[in-house]
Parts: structure tokens; C-alpha cells; sequence
């Protein structure tokens, strides 16, 4: 093992052996001890725990035998980041903030289970000189580094990192490789699904299949590569002869891997089953959910049913927890948007509408700034459906309406609880409205979502449900549309003088030759790694409208959407489809993905 191993088997051994303390002595152990006296220093200075807490995570890990990071970031006194910044300065080891760009090893994939590198997180993020540097966000986890060291036959290097960073260097780096779905197809009989429905249990852990029925198998290999491929829903789709997988990757559809027809009825009770689902109700629309376990994190999946002719398609919508919370400066604000939101949250009260259709990335943007705001002085409240991702720190409620849990009833309830800020997930109709103008009014920051085509045309949709346009004027602050496009991969790019097919769309955006570089605008060429698209992950595009002295008049006067863009043009807004010309010419998308997202400025 490399030496920043044995360095953490020499603290790992020096906490034992404080362990066999009784406990009428555990604090004088804690104070006495120099490594915990160094460490509760440095988790002090860099991540700013006070020492009570330290004291807690100490006697919580003697008490329980648990290693002390998994204690700290259970507790979650302080952030992910933090903690690991302190460990590396404690144990003299690197951390790195972010890995998302590096290129894992061949022979890791090669050698290593994906079950082991998930479950465990671990990742190789590179080998030079017979060591192999790995990634982990458990510096006092052990044995899983030992036992990686003698798979990979190499001396190994820890490197701390966070966990959401970690995932998605894992998911990138096996996505290519063999899943077992042909295998679990291979071993389906027709003994296997007679009474299959009744002998179904719900699994636990996708990643534990060794002893599964081959359905089971089945289906939970295939969320497992749908979550490989950061899918965002799966759809089983009946046909004559055969049910076919789909995953919708980056907004489009892809089909996967069909399914023998034989198979279809036991799949889908499967899932039903998994759902909660009435699996002997075949000819009505039915809801479900499910939570399930990926290694130690927690996936989400909202299932949906409906009759067809060919038998039940299902579309499974998948929300994995353990997936990375963006931040403003990840999410494609350009710098003059991030630096007008960024005056925006610092306000006391008022309404912050985001704006587009489903899959459009609203509630990223709206998690980003509630991550930017969040701090202990602020009581931070949401209801969501669903709670897309954990946010520390902030209470967070579940729309519930069969028990009368409504947007509306959750906002009423929040305002007895003493919030600074509240997040609604969705402005339905004219009571959620109401009580949000409400809140807005009465010293609180609402940020909420509509489902309208671009900023203007939310204003009008408020005064269009019934709210009076002096409540909509006086408490609006700004609203934002967006919308997602695809990024062009940066391991295939290219940079090529257009066409005239290109030149045409350019064109059509209303981007002229002269603004691009070089003349040159940059395409994806296809390569293994975006599946031979030239497009790998999203961006969004934004259309900022503040709600100015202008506007605020133009809505008194009930103005018309067009009226109130053409005077917001005029005055420097920057529309959706400007916003997209401008990640043209800086290379990050293409015409075609800009004209598939957007409609063309008419005012």
C-alpha cells in the first residue's frame, strides 16, 4: 500500500485503540489525545465546527464503532466540502474539488466491478509510477482501499473528493461497458414467469442481483444503466412482437434493448409491483412510486401506467438523490444574468418567477439559488412535487394532495413558521397565487415556477388567472425563462468553416458569419463517448425580464405579452434565442439544437 494508506491505518488503529476506553473517561480521552486534539483543531479552523460538536462526532463514533467522517457528514454539521478539506490538511493528503473532466483508467474499469467502485466510491482518476491515484469521500473507510489495492495489483493513493463528483466520474467511466441485460435476457424461460407475479419481492439495492429471479434481474439492470447513462425517465413500450426499452438521455429518446414479447406481462408486473400498484388492474391509468437503492444512495422513481392496444406502457421518471446539486455558476448563466440574479436574492421580499416547460431545468436554476442563499440565518422552507434533491439545511415538504397537501395548503401552513425565504413548486392556479403575493407582501422572498413560452408571458398568465394587476405589479421582482439545449462534446469537437445548409440556420437564428471566431463555427463529430451524437450533457439558455417602473405601468394598463417584449427588447432584455446565439459563438451548442428549443423573436 502507498504511504498516505499507512498513514490512515496508523490513525485508524490509534482510534481503536481509544475506543476500549470506558466511558466515564471518553472526554478526557478526547482531550488528552493528540491526534483528536489536532483533528478536532483543524475541523474547528477549516470547517467550522464549534466544540461541542466535536465532542458529539467523537463519542458517537466510540459508541458506535463507526468510522468518524461517516459520523461527521451524517450529522451533517458542515459541508461535504469542508470536512474533506480538513481531513486532507489532518492525514497530508490531496484534496480535489472536482474531477469531472479526467479520464479514468482502462484497467480500473477492467479490473474492478462497477458494484465495488459504486457502492464504496472509489474511482481511479489516474496511475503514473506503479501507484494509482483514488478518488474516495471516506478517508477513514479502510478496508475497501485494501481490497482494491490487491484487485488492481498496485500500490494505491487516496485523493479526497466529494461524493456527487465521484458518482458521476462512475457513471461516465462504465457506461460503455456490459451491463448484464443480455445476460438477463439470455436466462429467461418460460418456467420463469408462470406465477411470476405472486413470487416477486421488492428489491432493495439494484446492485444486488447475484440471486434474483431473472425478471428482477431484468429490470433492475436496466434502471441501473439508465442511471449509468443519466436517463431521466425509461419507457417500457408494448409492440406487436416485442416490449422495447427507451431512455430519455439529455431530452431525447433513445431506444435501448428490446425486450422478447413472452417477457412483457411478468416486466411489467414487476414494476408495478415495485410501485405499489394494483398489478391486476389492467384497464385504467395508474400512479405510482418507488424508492430504491443504488450502493448507499437513494433513487426516486415516479412510475406511470396506461392501457394500450399492444398491452400496459409504463414511463418510469428517475430522480437520484445522490446526483450533483448545480450551482449558479454551473448551470450556464452568462456573467451579466448571474450578477443580476445574484442583486435579486439579496432582496427581503417579493416573487422570483422561473419560467418554461416540463424537463426545462426550473428547478435546478431555483435549487441553485436556494443553495447560494442558504446559511444559518436564513429559515428556508419548500414544497415540491417531487423533492427532486436533499438540500442541507432546508426544510423541505411533499406535496400530498390525497391527504389535502396542496401547494396552496402547504404555503398557508409555511407562513406560521417563521420563514425568511419559500419556494413553491408550482404556481397551478389562482389560490397558490394568491397566498404567494401574500407572502411576497408581507416581508418574504417566494421564488416559485409557471409553465408559460418565454418571460412576458408569464406577467400576462398572472393577470389572466384572476390576480389583480396592482398585487402582480407591486410584488413581482424578476422573471426568467430558460430552456435546456445539448452541449457539444468536448472530446469530439471540432471547429470547420459552415456550409451552406449551416450558413442557412445561422441565419435563421439571426447569427451572421462576422461574430463567429475564425468564421468557424464548432460542431460535435461523434465519438464513443456522446454515442457518435457530437452532444454529451445540457446547458440551459435564459431570458432575464426585471420588473421595472416600465413594465410595472404596462401591467396596470394590462399590456399585451408582444407589447411588453418589444419594450423590454428595446430597453437591452436579451430573449431566449440571444441567449442561444450567444453559446454558438462561444462554441458550447449548435444552430439546430437553438432552433429546436426556441421560437423565433416575433414582436
Amino acid at each position: 500500500m502507498a504511504k498516505q494508506v499507512s498513514h490512515l491505518q496508523m490513525l485508524a488503529n490509534a482510534a481503536a485503540r481509544e475506543r476500549d476506553a470506558s466511558p466515564a473517561t471518553a472526554v478526557a480521552r478526547v482531550e488528552l489525545s493528540g491526534t483528536r486534539q489536532r483533528l478536532a483543531t483543524i475541523l474547528k479552523e477549516e470547517a467550522g465546527l464549534d466544540d461541542d460538536r466535536v465532542l458529539d462526532c467523537f463519542r458517537t463514533a466510540d459508541e458506535t464503532g463507526q468510522s468518524l467522517d461517516r459520523v461527521l457528514f451524517e450529522k451533517n454539521y458542515a459541508p461535504e466540502e469542508s470536512l474533506l478539506k480538513a481531513f486532507a490538511k489532518m492525514l497530508g493528503i490531496e484534496f480535489a474539488a472536482t474531477i469531472g473532466t479526467i479520464t479514468v483508467p482502462p484497467e480500473f474499469v477492467q479490473k474492478i466491478p462497477v458494484s465495488f467502485s459504486r457502492n464504496y466510491n472509489l474511482v481511479a482518476i489516474s496511475h503514473v509510477n506503479g501507484s494509482t491515484r483514488i478518488a474516495t469521500c471516506t478517508p477513514f473507510d479502510l478496508q475497501p482501499l485494501d481490497d482494491l489495492a490487491k484487485m488492481l495489483e498496485s500500490n494505491v493513493e487516496p485523493v479526497l473528493c466529494p461524493r456527487a463528483e465521484i458518482t458521476q466520474l462512475i457513471n461516465r467511466a462504465y457506461r460503455h461497458k456490459a451491463d448484464g441485460v443480455d445476460d438477463a435476457l439470455s436466462s429467461i424461460e418460460d418456467e420463469d414467469i408462470v406465477g411470476l407475479a405472486a413470487e416477486i419481492e421488492e428489491s432493495e439495492d439494484l446492485l444486488d442481483v447475484a440471486n434474483k429471479a431473472p425478471i428482477i434481474k431484468l429490470v433492475n439492470t436496466v434502471l441501473f444503466q439508465a442511471l449509468k447513462l443519466r436517463a431521466s425517465d425509461v419507457h417500457l413500450q408494448p409492440y406487436p412482437d416485442r416490449l422495447q426499452v427507451r431512455f430519455r438521455i439529455d431530452g431525447l429518446l433513445h431506444d435501448m434493448q428490446t425486450v422478447p414479447k413472452k417477457a412483457q406481462e411478468a416486466i411489467i408486473s414487476r414494476v408495478k409491483v415495485m410501485g405499489k400498484m394494483d398489478i391486476a388492474e389492467r384497464r385504467l391509468p395508474q400512479d405510482g412510486r418507488a424508492s430504491i437503492k443504488l450502493g448507499d444512495g437513494d433513487v426516486d422513481v415516479r412510475i406511470s401506467s396506461i392501457p394500450s392496444g399492444d398491452g400496459e406502457r409504463i414511463v418510469m421518471r428517475l430522480l437520484d438523490k445522490t446526483a450533483k446539486i448545480y450551482n449558479l455558476d454551473e448551470i450556464g448563466l452568462e456573467p451579466r444574468n448571474r450578477d443580476l440574479l445574484l442583486k435579486y436574492l439579496d432582496y427581503s421580499h417579493g416573487i422570483i418567477l422561473v419560467t418554461g416547460p416540463t424537463g426545462s431545468g426550473k428547478t435546478t436554476t431555483l435549487y441553485g439559488a436556494l443553495t447560494q442563499m442558504n446559511s444559518a440565518e436564513l429559515n428556508i422552507l419548500t414544497i415540491e412535487d417531487p423533492i427532486e434533491y436533499n438540500l442541507p439545511g432546508i426544510s423541505q415538504v411533499q406535496v400530498a394532495v390525497k391527504k389535502g397537501l396542496t401547494f396552496a395548503a402547504g404555503l398557508r401552513s409555511f407562513l406560521r413558521q417563521d420563514p425568511d425565504v419559500l419556494m413553491v413548486g408550482e404556481i397551478r392556479d389562482l389560490e397558490t397565487a394568491e397566498i404567494a403575493i401574500r407572502a411576497a407582501l408581507t416581508g418574504h422572498l417566494v421564488f416559485s415556477t409557471v409553465h408559460t413560452n418565454d418571460a412576458p408571458s408569464t406577467i400576462t398568465r398572472l393577470v389572466d388567472i384572476g390576480l389583480e394587476p396592482y398585487l402582480v405589479s407591486s410584488s413581482l421582482l424578476i422573471v426568467i425563462a430558460q430552456r435546456l439545449v445539448r452541449t457539444i462534446c468536448m472530446r469530439c469537437r471540432e471547429y470547420e468553416d459552415p456550409d451552406d445548409v449551416t450558413r442557412a440556420k445561422l441565419r435563421e437564428v439571426g447569427l451572421s458569419l462576422d461574430r463567429l471566431p475564425n468564421g468557424k463555427v464548432a460542431i460535435g463529430r461523434g465519438c464513443e463517448e456522446c454515442f457518435r451524437s457530437g452532444y454529451s450533457g445540457r446547458t440551459a439558455i435564459y431570458e432575464f425580464m426585471p420588473v421595472d417602473d416600465v413594465v410595472r405601468t404596462q401591467v396596470m394598463n394590462r399590456s399585451s405579452a408582444t407589447d411588453m417584449k418589444r419594450s423590454a427588447i428595446e430597453r437591452g432584455l436579451v430573449t431566449l434565442r440571444m441567449d442561444g446565439v450567444d453559446k454558438i459563438i462561444h462554441g458550447r451548442t449548435t444552430a439546430d439544437e437553438v432552433m429546436r428549443v426556441t421560437q423565433l423573436d416575433v414582436f
